[in-house]
């Protein structure tokens, strides 16, 4: 793999190509895996198929702090190892579906980072290529959703060429200011 500073130096054209071929070498390798999986900022979801037939009796399933184990009892593991990163196991989960696919549910620690593999020894997607589904302003909590709102209105009123939010409130605020004392003269005063 080339270096960042190789990378810039590229035609868009050729970047093009290189991401394209990356993303053919990544999904390659990835498709080898003996599971899939998929990832949110919160979580991580593995598909591991199994035997038809197979029930939650004959599977030994181990979620540690750092550590998954997925096998049918006595033979090899079908994926064992080291977790590329700290999961919350008692908020991790998981479960057969059909006879035939063992779905695994873990939830991460750290909510604010892609994952780069599930096992440290399977090979490492390319995080910044991630394009994460967009949320809704309802998804988030009250304190993000006010702030996120905030950023919008503020970033509009740029556009616009109009006062933000906090230079709207420091207008009002020289506003009453001066409504309580007539007396004083405001013609020359600088605001910043």
């Amino acid at each position: 793999m080339a270096s960042a500073d190789d990378y810039d130096k590229l035609s868009p054209e050729e970047r093009e190509a290189r991401d394209k071929a990356d993303r053919e070498r990544e999904a390659a390798e990835q498709a080898a895996l003996p599971y899939t999986w998929t990832q949110q900022l919160g979580d991580v979801d593995v598909t591991v198929p199994v035997p038809k037939g197979t029930r939650g009796r004959d599977l030994n399933v181990v979620i540690q702090k750092k550590k998954l184990s997925v096998g049918l009892k006595g033979k090899e593991p079908i994926l064992s190892g080291e977790l590329c990163k700290d999961i919350k196991v008692d908020e991790s989960t998981w479960t057969i579906e059909d006879q035939e696919t063992v779905l695994i549910h873990l939830e991460k620690v750290n909510k604010q980072q892609w994952w780069e593999n599930v096992l440290t020894h399977h090979p490492k997607i390319d995080t910044t290529k991630i394009q994460p589904e967009n949320s809704k302003l309802s998804d988030l909590d009250g304190e993000t959703r006010g702030m996120v709102e905030k950023m919008m209105f503020d970033n509009q009123q740029k556009q616009m060429g109009k006062p933000t939010s906090d230079e709207l409130k420091k207008m009002e605020a020289l506003k009453k200011f001066q409504e309580a004392h007539p007396e004083l003269d405001f013609s020359q005063a600088k605001i910043s």
